[in-house]
């Protein structure tokens, strides 16, 4: 096993190194952000708004509501990235990793908006009724011949590998060890009673996955920025320092402090776009099999709306982390101490037991709901593979690997899930770069028509039938 993993971390270091998918990750993303003129910050309030407040599109196909494919979307990055995650780049990159989140998240939000305009405008019905959409058919009906096919190929076998590593093993791996630090729960039970509900989850199938994350999502996000706010109000004087950390550790790499040993400028941009991607998955396509399923009128609709998913996991939920870890200075406890830095940063702000016993509890819905929207990417792109006859075999042995991943050492299994996380998002970049200027102009069509997003159906249909009668 040593052996394999020292391969599966040469390979990470290439895939993750400054020759491949950094500049490819935030080239990507400075591009769309070019081509779409900014739309991430001209239309951020009308997304938002679109996205929670307004109603729903209930005449337009799909199968959950354009909330729920947001919050399905949420339960997949909102995970173990942003807490373990987030400690692993401030231990080894320093303060200044968190920047480079930061941008890989807003650059990234554009990147996230394009692959769910997308993953709707090139859906389609599987033999079920239900939408299939994402990379692994916009990459091949978008571009087409060949290179589309191939490309979709690629994306869909990496994309069931990652279900397995990202999605599965970490994950499990970290309910596990949160249930058993916070109530000493022997980790054989919590694979048994995680075994029973994912089960439960999954047989229900994407009506029952938005459901779930609908309700408990939300909830989920906000107990863990409240502890977070404690500990910031706790250590409110050290805030101004700690952002000009970050400024400068970004530029110019860190210097030893404490059991901390320093870090290059290389080092945090490295980490920092690592662990931004591993967080709010912005780049990867798998945001946009949950769009597909979304009922919207138009793709602009749901592309707004799923980009708003970026910024509430990186701008939001990794910035409180970050600081509660800067502020309170673990970030200088050392990279072996990662797993137990965010923990020990609430624990100093908060009394008695409580900063402890929130990061566990936070740590294991975080991760029971990353396992659920992982759960429905490996199927569709399974189904998309070979077929309806894929799906529940994949749902039986999806569950049993709940099991074995919290009852396991997965040291493999993180690098693993760093590997084909990166291989599955080559081809969904290289999509995005060709189909950009594709998605630009049905863009500025759509928005010249519907700048606020208050058109009713009916003339978004009407729309429809002149601009993209293909589209259904």
């Amino acid at each position: 096993m040593e052996s394999l993993l020292d391969i599966l971390n040469k390979v990470d270091s290439v895939v993750w190194g400054p020759f491949l998918l950094i500049p490819l990750l935030l080239g990507t993303g400075l591009w769309l952000t070019a081509r779409l003129k900014g739309l991430q910050f001209r239309k951020m309030i009308v997304a938002f708004r679109h996205g929670l407040i307004d109603p729903n599109d209930p005449t337009g196909e799909g199968d959950i509501s354009n909330y729920q494919a947001l919050t399905t979307a949420l339960a997949a990055t909102v995970g173990v990235g942003n807490i373990v995650g987030v400690a692993t780049a401030l231990a080894l990159g320093g303060p200044g990793a968190l920047f480079w989140m930061w941008v890989t998240g807003l650059v990234g939000m554009a990147s996230k908006y394009t692959e769910a305009f997308l993953g709707v405008r090139f859906r389609e019905e599987d033999s079920t009724g239900h939408m299939l959409g994402g990379p692994m058919k916009y990459l091949k009906k978008g571009i087409g011949g060949k290179l589309g096919g191939g490309l979709s190929l690629a994306f869909g076998i990496f994309a069931v590998i990652a279900s397995f590593g990202i999605g599965n093993l970490t994950q499990a791996n970290a309910v596990a060890t949160a249930m058993n630090d916070a109530f000493g729960m022997d980790t054989h039970a919590t694979g048994a009673l995680m075994f029973f509900l994912i089960g439960m989850v999954l047989l229900g199938g994407i009506e029952t996955i938005g459901k779930v994350t609908s309700a408990f999502v939300p909830l989920m996000i906000i107990i863990y920025i409240l502890g977070a706010s404690i500990v910031l109000i706790v250590n409110a004087g050290d805030i101004p320092g700690a952002f000009a950390l970050i400024f400068h550790d970004a530029f110019t790499g860190s210097a030893a402090v404490g059991g901390f040993a320093g870090s290059s400028l290389l080092l945090a941009l490295q980490l920092g776009v690592a662990r931004g991607i591993f967080s709010n998955e912005s780049g990867m396509g798998s945001a946009a099999i949950a769009a597909a399923a979304a009922q919207t009128n138009h793709p602009v609709r749901q592309g707004l709306v799923s980009m708003t998913q970026t910024f509430i996991d990186t701008i939001v939920v990794v910035t409180f982390t970050g600081l509660t870890i800067i502020t309170t200075g673990t970030w200088t406890m050392g990279a072996s101490e990662a797993g137990s830095m965010t923990a020990e940063a609430f624990s100093r702000g908060l009394p008695g037991n409580w900063g402890g016993t929130i990061v566990s509890i936070s740590t294991m819905f975080f991760a029971f709901s990353t396992i659920v929207g992982w759960a429905y990417y490996g199927e569709r792109c399974l189904i998309a593979l070979v077929g309806m006859h894929g799906s529940l075999p994949y749902r039986m042995l999806f569950t049993c690997v709940v099991f074995i991943g919290a009852i396991s050492e997965i040291q493999i299994a993180w690098v693993l899930a760093d590997v084909a996380n990166g291989l599955m998002a080559i081809p969904n970049l290289i999509g995005l770069l060709l189909l950009s200027g594709f998605v630009a102009k049905e863009t500025k069509d759509y928005l010249d028509f519907d700048p606020k997003l208050r058109e009713t159906p009916t003339s978004v249909a009407e729309f429809n039938a002149r601009h993209i009668p293909e589209w259904s």
